[in-house]
């Protein structure tokens, strides 16, 4: 594993200590400049913005403008070597050879007993050369996994700075910033630009389920990128995001949430707290077409035997996001599951959530309830609200799959 000299402590007071375990992304500075509410929370060692301005114009950048947020904590694992595809394929669930250079996969790995452990993406970045992005921390576990293959695995987190660029100008501003012909670039593309020098990889992906892209370059070079990104934008509409605007737009996508929407199965401590592919509606992901992957047995078992839980979007009546709310067979009925994820959605007008059903209880479809509870004024209210399942994501539109994106 490879450390940077940020990573070594070498001070010897205790605060020097801290300041050495706390880190900041190249863009920090640049984000506190703007801020004006004094927002922020941990993300591994790393200090985010969960608010930089106003989490409401942030998340309507997003949806009506370009909206950009700071993801160079996401961890990182560059992976080459002689067997890199024979073990990306034996770690992850999908098969990695259809994932071809210059693609971009989402994918989940998971333990031996089928549970997932962390969902991400795989750039294939030339043959047999890839990144694998996580929100946790996954070094230990890839280097377990790789005992056998010739493969070279380094970190990367500490090296490569990104910019999460999203929404319907985002092409545009990107144009002007003078990336020739990335207006080209289908749905999970990725390719390389020259930067002042610097090489430039802009992919076209996103946790926003909207159009957008990310920028990932060198920290040496990081401010630079978000001066030009910012100067490009500055007639579009562009505006740095905190990760409440991010977690409002991801929960209209229908995207989970590791921590949130499931544990981590290396982290789960009390039986069936975890969750495999299927039960989190990624079954999708589960190639069982590939010879042997980590998990391979017990998920079979599971998609011949069945699921102890289904993951599922509801549309709630009312207004009243149903945060942390049981999920009822009926009015007053009994529990028959949870919420993990709610918002009240701006461009949707609709309450919305994803929660997870114990398919071990009795679920009548058309007759389910959630029980919300809410403060106002220093007063708890309790509600019943009929909630509704539904298949698509509550925000979907169009151009994010239009090839080329309109000019805007």
């Amino acid at each position: 594993m490879n450390h940077t000299e940020q990573d070594l402590v070498t001070e010897d007071s205790p605060r020097d200590h801290y300041k050495a375990l706390v880190k900041r992304s190249p863009f920090y500075e640049k984000q506190v400049a703007l801020s004006n509410t004094n927002k922020w929370h941990r993300w591994k060692a790393y200090t985010v913005a969960d608010e930089i301005e106003c989490m409401e114009q942030e998340y309507f950048a997003v949806r009506n403008s370009c909206g950009v947020f700071d993801v160079t904590p996401m961890s990182k694992y560059r992976i080459g070597g002689p067997d890199a595809e024979a073990f990306m394929n034996r770690l992850v669930t999908r098969d990695v050879r259809k994932i071809k250079p210059g693609r971009v996969g989402y994918t989940v790995w998971c333990n031996d007993q089928g549970k997932v452990i962390d969902d991400g993406t795989i750039f294939h970045l030339e043959q047999g050369v890839y990144l694998l992005c996580a929100q946790e921390r996954q070094y230990d576990w890839l280097m377990l996994s790789a005992l056998g293959f010739d493969v070279e695995i380094s970190e990367e987190t500490n090296n490569i700075a990104c910019l999460a660029v999203q929404g319907p100008t985002s092409c545009a501003t990107l144009k002007a910033m003078g990336l020739a012909g990335i207006e080209g670039m289908k749905p999970f593309g990725l390719t390389h630009f020259d930067f002042g020098g610097a090489k430039l990889m802009v992919s076209r992906t996103g946790f926003t389920g909207d159009l957008g892209y990310e920028l990932w370059i060198d920290f040496d070079s990081a401010e630079a990128l978000w001066d030009a990104l910012f100067e490009a934008g500055k007639d579009r509409g562009i505006r740095a995001i905190g990760g409440d605007a991010l977690e409002l737009a991801r929960i209209e996508a229908g995207f989970i949430l590791g921590g949130v929407d499931f544990v981590p199965a290396n982290q789960c401590v009390r039986l069936h707290h975890d969750r495999s592919p299927f039960e989190l509606d990624l079954g999708w992901l589960v190639d069982f077409s590939k010879e042997s992957f980590t998990g391979r047995t017990a998920l079979l078992r599971e998609k011949q035997e069945g699921s102890r839980y289904r993951l599922v979007k509801l549309n709630i009546e009312g207004n009243k996001p149903a945060h942390n709310a049981y999920v009822m067979n009926g009015k007053g009925g009994k529990t028959i599951g949870a919420v993990s994820s709610a918002a009240w959605s701006p461009v949707a007008k609709a309450n919305v959530a994803l929660a997870s059903l114990d398919l071990t209880k009795r679920i009548n479809d058309n007759n389910i309830w959630v029980e919300i509870f809410y403060q106002k004024e220093l007063k708890w209210h309790r509600k019943w609200a009929r909630a509704e399942i539904v298949k698509d994501p509550f925000w979907n539109p169009e151009r994010k799959r239009v090839t080329p994106p309109a000019d805007v």
